[in-house]
């Protein structure tokens, strides 16, 4: 080997490694010091591009859950607040069921009405003021949960006193009732105003009975007037809903079908009484005789089914039938086959042989009756059971069908199975978004209803009528209820998510550990090895820079 002193191969060599155990050592010391594989992209490019994702997502998650806790903490208080309103509800329920004792004066009345007053006031101030870090919870429009004001007021009616006068009525009358069938109640179609007020309709079954009941009531004609009685004078709402109950229980209790019309269309008259409309016939122009004359004749109008109707059960009253035209009803009740005819025949013994013999009778004696009988200028309507029928107490349009019935029944049948519509009502709504995710559609909204007297169908709340105030309390409580159910279901949701959010955190960290972690073990083994390497090539540095000294040997 030849000597030389410009280049000393052996002294690069070992400064070259020098270096490389020098950099070495470096990277090793900075992973042990921070605990992280890697501490620069060049350390593992795809790794610290993993990596970082991963962190963004941690910090999202971090972010999320405390939305979430922000969110809880906004249902807690919707809640409490919701609770407060449902407190006054009760309360307001209660002063509802006072007002119905009939022992209370109209001082005691508008002392209850008074309290009833603050308490509305105090659901407003919860509904309006109720705020979360500045934001108002509820929604404040005044969108009623009852919907259309007219229809809630008719179905107030029917359900308060209508259906279940009318039934009582007939059944004290008539002897009659229906027989559990479903009646559906129908606000919707209709004529238009001036036209057909309410009627009945269905199938006709093999029986002669009605089937499929639906009570169809022509908003357009029905007047906006409050309960009890509804409309206006002289033909309230109930007198209608009475006429069409009439048609409805008959139709459910014998062959309907099988009966004349003017015998249906007239004793439905005759249940609240039709004087009104028989006088304004006469004004109009027609006489007692012509009147008479078309259902003799086997024609048809209401005002002569009144009239024929009227004269059976004066007649049969006459003839020591008890209760008149009761004992009629009665008997096609209980013989289903029967017609008219047949059932006249058997209640007077023969002495009525036919419906045929019935309207001769009627047409000789029928104009008579109307001059002599009926009193078509008094305040009574001529409705079966008041004075002019039968002699008892006077009974005027507006207390003919009394104000409420004695059904228990949560429909307000105790006969019939009443299907009424859903209004559709519905208060506006907040919303609110929860982000509960790193994701841009890791969403949550929060919904929060109207709270204040308005929205909740309680603006004009009147404890004079306490029937329809206690139909109004139960719906606005069912609705505040269910906001409560609303609001306790998404808080159980945040905490699923929050659970959620837990787990994956943890399970993130773990996967993120295993890509930049360090292993101490192999790392501090690799540095122990590089420090031993590095004073090895500083030894070795030393020895190959000492050769070029050999060379001053071979000149002396």
């Amino acid at each position: 080997m030849s000597l030389s002193i410009n280049t000393n191969v052996q002294s690069l060599n070992t400064q070259r490694a020098l270096t490389l155990h020098a950099a070495s050592q470096e990277k090793l010391i900075a992973r042990l010091s921070s605990g992280s594989r890697i501490n620069s992209a060049s350390d593992d490019a795809a790794g610290q591009a993993i990596a970082a994702r991963m962190t963004a997502t941690q910090r999202g998650m971090s972010q999320a859950a405390r939305n979430i806790s922000d969110g809880t903490s906004m249902l807690q208080v919707a809640d409490g607040a919701m609770a407060n309103v449902v407190d006054n509800l009760q309360r307001l329920r209660e002063l509802a069921v006072a007002s119905g004792n009939g022992a209370y004066t109209d001082k005691d009345r508008a002392a209850l009405q008074h309290e009833a007053a603050q308490l509305l006031k105090q659901i407003n101030e919860v509904g309006g003021q109720t705020q979360f870090n500045g934001n108002t919870i509820f929604a404040q429009e005044r969108t009623s949960i009852g919907g259309d004001e007219r229809k809630r007021t008719v179905l107030d009616g029917l359900k308060t006193g209508w259906l279940a006068s009318s039934e009582d009525m007939i059944k004290q009358y008539y002897g009659i009732s229906a027989d559990g069938a479903r009646i559906t109640v129908n606000l919707e179609g209709g004529d238009g105003g001036g036209g057909v007020l309410a009627s009945v309709s269905g199938t006709v079954g093999g029986d002669g009975k009605f089937n499929n009941l639906s009570l169809n009531l022509d908003m357009a004609d029905f007047g906006t007037a409050a309960t009890p009685d509804g409309g206006g004078a002289p033909f309230y709402s109930d007198r209608i809903v009475a006429h069409e109950m009439a048609h409805a229980i008959m139709g459910r209790s014998m062959n309907y079908f099988g009966l004349p019309q003017w015998f249906r269309e007239g004793t439905a008259e005759l249940i609240h009484g039709a004087d009104e409309r028989l006088r304004g016939a006469i004004a109009g122009g027609s006489t007692a005789a012509g009147i008479v004359g078309v259902i003799a004749g086997g024609g048809f109008t209401y005002e002569g089914g009144y009239v024929a109707s009227r004269y059976m059960h004066d007649k049969l009253k006459d003839l020591g039938v008890e209760g008149g035209i009761k004992g009629v009803m009665q008997y096609l009740d209980q013989n289903q086959s029967a017609d008219l005819g047949v059932a006249l025949n058997a209640v007077t013994g023969g002495r009525i042989a036919s419906t045929a013999a019935f309207l001769s009778d009627f047409g000789t004696n029928g104009a008579n009756f109307i001059a002599t009988k009926m009193d078509l200028w008094n305040a009574d309507t001529g409705a079966i059971g008041g004075l002019d029928a039968d002699g008892t107490t006077a009974r005027n349009a507006r207390a003919v069908v009394p104000d409420s019935g004695t059904s228990n029944a949560s429909d307000g049948l105790a006969n019939f199975v009443v299907t009424y519509p859903e209004l559709g009502g519905a208060t506006g709504v907040n919303r609110m978004q929860i982000q509960v995710g790193d994701g841009a559609n890791d969403l949550i909204e929060l919904q929060f209803s109207s709270m204040n007297a308005g929205a909740l169908g309680l603006a004009d709340l009147d404890l004079e009528n306490a029937a329809v105030s206690l139909l109004h309390l139960d719906q606005a409580l069912e609705f505040v209820n269910q906001q409560r159910v609303n609001v306790g279901a998404a808080s159980n949701r945040l905490d699923l998510v929050a659970s959620g959010l837990q787990t994956n955190a943890v399970n993130l960290a773990a996967a993120k550990e295993r890509i930049e972690g360090v292993d101490y073990a192999g790392t501090a083994a690799g540095l122990t090895r590089a420090q031993i390497l590095q004073q090895a090539a500083s030894a070795m540095l030393a020895q190959a820079n000492s050769q070029p000294r050999a060379v001053l040997s071979l000149l002396r």
